[in-house]
């Protein structure tokens, strides 16, 4: 555990791709880097700064994704929600053909 104590509170903060950690209670200034962000699944560092096509971060594109996912998932058992879900999907290619 290197300079972390075992049955002590920590308060985690990221700044960037950094992990850090300071006792509840310490100045904020006294924090240890304890580790980088990453992809649970794959193992590699997530870069928070990159960018989506779009311009959006990265991250933030990939959430909205995650997101619109869960939103069609439940959908599939949700009838209200597949009847909004239509509803959008007809606005939007209505729009489209009108340009």
């Amino acid at each position: 555990m290197g300079q972390l104590k075992p049955g002590a509170t920590y308060i985690y903060e990221r700044v960037g791709n950094e992990v850090y950690a300071r006792k509840f209670g310490d100045n904020p200034a006294d924090r240890t880097l304890v580790g980088y962000s990453h992809d649970p699944i794959t193992g590699h560092q997530i870069d928070y700064d990159s960018r989506a096509p779009d311009g959006r971060p990265l991250h933030t594109h990939v959430m909205e994704d995650k997101l619109w996912g869960n939103i069609r998932r439940e959908a599939r058992t949700n009838p209200t929600l597949q009847d909004a879900l239509d509803r959008a999907i007809m606005i939007y290619q209505l729009s489209k053909t009108d340009e």
